[in-house]
Order: structure tokens, then sequence, then C-alpha cells
């Protein structure tokens, strides 16, 4: 498994696990979770991706409870988390409505909240979740900078920012953010020629991809873009997945795709797609029908 470097001291696998959906698995027992991370860390998947909202803000501590039972893995993972979004559920059910906070009380309260549940000590990348349109970039540029001067979190980034959020909170920061984490997919190609993508590429920053599947729908839709994900899929041996994945990683950009399934023999497969070839034809047949025509 590829390794990408994202700091002097960071590094994440090439393809990335995402809990998000980890509570809604029937079985969340510490031995089924470990048995997710230990399917991932056999195929060299060593990355984890949370957010504090995920499973109505009870996922982190589902990751938490194995790691406290067999604390020996966390020295073989790296731990991605996210915060800012305030939703009235779980540990918020009294809120009227549902916001985003990137103050420095809400940042640092959720920090030492990620890193109480998941029993950790430091959280190895930490995403401001959405873009806040009250954001201070000042406030939190400063108390991003200080998460990382403490020792509580090795490196920072963000989540579904546009190139000028991005340039707005680096611009009061002396940390680097070292990457972004967006949707992109062959059910969301618009990164591709919307500046997203070409703005992170020129600066020489990794993409982290969110739903690269499109929620499943790549996996259960019907029509062209099927039709040809499944002949690549059958012609290499290996299901639609894989190919919707390699369509991802066979871009320049160093894109990093974050994949979610509870099913377990899924899990051990995600690595199939680093066994699937595109060349540039069939990279565009397949851009082409995410399009529905055929590029200009």
């Amino acid at each position: 498994m590829d390794r990408v470097k994202l700091a002097d001291d960071l590094e994440l696998s090439r393809l990335i696990y995402g809990m998000w959906r980890i509570g809604d698995d029937a079985d969340t027992s510490v031995k089924h979770v470990e048995a997710k991370i230990h399917a991932c860390l056999e195929q060299g998947i060593t990355t984890f991706d949370q957010a504090d909202i995920y499973g109505d803000y009870g996922a982190e501590a589902i990751l938490g409870a194995a790691l406290k039972s067999n604390p020996a893995l966390r020295a073989q993972m790296e731990i991605v988390t996210k915060c800012d979004i305030v939703a009235p559920i779980g540990i918020h059910s009294d809120k009227p409505v549902k916001y985003y906070d990137t103050s420095r009380a809400y940042i640092e309260s959720a920090v030492e909240r990620s890193l109480r549940e998941m029993n950790i000590e430091q959280i190895d990348l930490l995403l401001i979740h959405r873009p806040d349109p009250l954001m201070d970039h000042h406030e939190t540029g400063a108390t991003l900078d200080d998460l990382v001067k403490s020792g509580k979190v090795k490196a920072v980034g963000v989540s579904n920012f546009r190139p000028w959020d991005w340039n707005l909170l680096q611009s009061a920061m002396t940390s680097p953010l070292v990457t972004n984490q967006i949707e992109i997919s062959l059910s969301e190609p618009a990164p591709f020629t919307n500046g997203d993508l070409a703005f992170h590429q020129m600066n020489a920053q990794p993409i982290m991809a969110w739903s690269p599947l499109g929620g499943g729908s790549l996996m259960t839709g019907q029509g062209e873009l099927a039709s040809r994900l499944d002949q690549i899929a059958t012609a290499q041996g290996v299901d639609r997945a894989a190919v919707a994945v390699a369509f991802l990683l066979r871009h320049p950009a160093m894109i990093l795709p974050v994949l979610g399934t509870n099913n377990l023999s899924r899990i051990q497969n995600i690595s199939d797609a680093l066994k699937v070839e595109l060349d540039r034809q069939s990279w565009f047949r397949l851009y082409e029908a995410a399009l529905g025509q055929e590029v200009a």
C-alpha cells in the first residue's frame, strides 16, 4: 500500500477506512470493531477517518472502546477526526438549530472530547468539517496553531472548503493546512473542472475524497455508467467499487479515497482498487458516462 506524506511527521495510507457508519452496524462490539481494524491493517490501510458528529456523536466512542481493549492497535493507525458541526442530536439534542461553530471554545472542547472518547493522547489529523459563514479566521487559525503546538493534534486540515475558504483560514495560520476532504467521485465529478482539484494539485496538497462510491449509488445503479464499470470490472476480476475507486486513484492530484462499509468481506476487498489498471481512454469512457455526454 502506497503512503502519502502530508507533513514531516505524518503519512496516511493511500486508501482510508471511513467510520461514519460504524454506529449503524447491528454489531458494535469491541470484537467486531477490532475485526474491521485488523482487516484494514492486513491490507496496509492504516488510516481511519472519524468525526465528532458521526453516529449521532457516538462513533468515536465505539472506536475508543476497541482501542481501550487493545491499546497496541493505536501505534499501527493514523486517526483523522473532524469538528464544528453542531446538530440537534445526541449530546447536542437540546440545540434548537443545526449550525457550525469554529470558535476557540468549541474547537478546544471538541478536541478534548474526541481524545477522551477515542482513548488516545493525540489526534493525527484534525479537520474543520464544514466552512463556517461566521468564522473569525484569526480566532480559528490561532486555535488550530495552538492545538498543533500543544501536541494534542499532529496536523490540521479542512473538509468541504472551497479554495477561497482555504486561503482565508490559511492566511491567519503559521501551521500549514495539509489536506481538504471533499466529495468527489463518478457521481460527483464537478471538482475535476470547477477549480477545487486544480487548486490543490497546483499546491501539491493531497485531497481526501469522501463518498467515492456516491453513497453506494455506483454499486447499485443502472445505465451507461454502470455498464462501463461492469465491463472493466469483469475484465479485471474485481467489482464495480474497485473500478470506481481506481478512477480517482488514476488522477495525478493524489486523491485519497475514504471508503466506509460495515460488511467485513467488503472491507477485506477495499485494496482491490489498487489492482485495476485504467489507461487514458478507459478513464475518459467512465468520465464521459458520469457527465452524461462526451467532453467538449
